[in-house]
């Protein structure tokens, strides 16, 4: 029936709203699954961090213009990749058939039986091709559950101590007179005190407190301990990790407390690094490019040295931190995917990059050679410190990835809480008093994670079924 208003005024009839609305709705769909069938060949990739992003991308262009499949690479929140992989591995749903994560999320992924894990198992494809053999063996143990391994590393992080060496060596202090963490402590005890003799209230050793949970870690592995063993069970109880938590408890709040609290990844933490506040801090190599960039007013006044170690002879550095690439079990197209993988992670250049732009050392020992690693850091006092991260880097300690692992780390927490709460209320505590305390502490918790592990069926065995 033809507009009556439009007749009369001679003006074209107007067109309602809502057709205008759902006309547009339809094309967008129509646009979107478009985009979808025209992509749905490609593969696609989560990582979690913006430095790895920004390298990735002209090397994923790369890879894109002669080989398949096409992949695509997004920069995903750490929780969003958390989320996403355990939602597309329990619905076994399309998510993203490259995910690169960090080792606590890996652990969630390994709840259930090895046939259950989300991840393709590589066990066979790095031992076929030699790459078990060529990448740092504590590069695999994060990715790793009942002796199969289900991600590429694509790192090695040792730890080393950060330390104002304008400050010790104004002070007339040589540092390699440090071998273990009694002569840390010994050799630089002076900066404590004044002029006067008097003790400073401004100024300790170490950068370590009972909620800094990640050196605690740091400190554990270094000794031996740690969360869970390398079957994944609980290790609470392992003597090493009482002897540590005491120490730690005891520098903090004993006798002559020697540790201070300059919270690492804040501002107030970098102010007090700046005022010599703390003299040493925990620094693995991806640490340096987060100084550099977010203290710079350290440089030239900062090295680098080994961690003490626990007895004489013993381990001089830990391991902070770690990703890897993983391939999704669900995915198609194994063979390319794992190609791919490679393209990624075991490139010359790439690994190039990455210490350049990261401060990251490769876990390919094949690389270790390159001489940028020799070259000296002004911001390091003129110090190499990518040769003296590989120096250390076939002596990090391995740890172990479990669905108990979060766990454990959590009671580890609290532990470290109660205990310096202990030791301020006994007084003049020492490493040596608070050890009972901490085997019982630690004690107690290790029955409460096992009641936990004991309902895992597919972890650990029925009583008389064997390990």
């Amino acid at each position: 029936m033809p507009n009556r208003r439009s007749e009369q005024t001679g003006q074209p009839p107007r067109i309602s709203v809502f057709w205008l609305v759902a006309a547009f709705a339809l094309a967008s769909t129509i646009g979107v699954l478009a985009l979808r069938t025209e992509r749905s060949s490609a593969a696609r990739m989560w990582t979690f961090a913006r430095l790895h992003y920004a390298m990735y991308v002209p090397a994923v262009e790369e890879w894109n213009k002669t080989n398949e499949p096409k992949v695509e690479v997004s920069l995903l929140g750490i929780q969003a990749v958390e989320q996403r992989m355990l939602s597309s591995f329990l619905t076994r749903k399309s998510g993203a058939e490259l995910m690169e994560i960090e080792r606590r999320i890996a652990s969630r992924a390994f709840a259930g039986p090895l046939d259950g894990v989300g991840f393709l198992d590589l066990t066979d494809r790095l031992k076929a091709e030699g790459l078990d053999q060529k990448i740092n063996a504590s590069s695999f143990t994060p990715w790793s559950t009942r002796g199969r391994i289900f991600g590429l590393p694509h790192d090695v992080h040792p730890v080393m101590l950060g330390y104002r060496a304008d400050i010790v060596e104004a002070a007339g202090i040589d540092v390699s007179k440090i071998e273990t963490w009694d002569d840390f402590i010994t050799v630089l005890s002076p900066l404590l005190y004044d002029d006067k003799g008097l003790r400073r209230t401004d100024r300790f050793l170490l950068n370590m407190w009972e909620t800094h949970m990640d050196t605690i870690e740091v400190l554990l592995l270094q000794a031996g301990g740690g969360a869970v063993d390398p079957d994944g069970m609980p290790m609470l109880d392992n003597d090493a990790n009482a002897r540590v938590m005491a120490h730690i408890a005891a520098w903090g709040h004993g006798k002559d407390p020697i540790a201070g609290d300059a919270p690492y990844f804040s501002a107030s933490g970098n102010r007090l690094l700046l005022e010599g506040f703390v003299i040493a801090s925990f620094v693995p190599d991806w640490m340096c490019n987060v100084w550099r960039n977010e203290i710079p007013q350290l440089g030239g006044k900062v090295k680098l040295m080994p961690l003490p170690s626990w007895e004489r002879g013993g381990r001089r550095t830990s391991v902070w931190g770690g990703s890897m690439l993983g391939i999704s079990r669900d995915a198609e197209n194994h063979d390319q995917l794992w190609e791919f993988a490679k393209h990624l992670y075991l490139s010359p250049e790439l690994s190039r990059e990455l210490y350049i732009k990261g401060d990251i050392i490769s876990p390919v020992k094949a690389f270790w050679s390159d001489p940028m690693y020799d070259k000296p850091d002004a911001y390091f006092s003129g110090q190499a410190p990518g040769r003296m991260y590989i120096n250390l880097a076939t002596d990090v300690p391995p740890r172990y990835s479990s669905p108990f692992s979060l766990l454990a780390v959590e009671r580890l927490r609290t532990i470290a809480s109660r205990l310096a709460s202990f030791a301020k209320a006994q007084g003049n505590a020492t490493p040596e008093s608070l050890l009972p305390e901490a085997r019982r502490l630690l004690w107690e918790a290790q029955d409460e994670v096992m009641e936990h592990a004991r309902r895992n069926r597919f972890i650990t065995p029925l009583e008389g079924e064997g390990s």
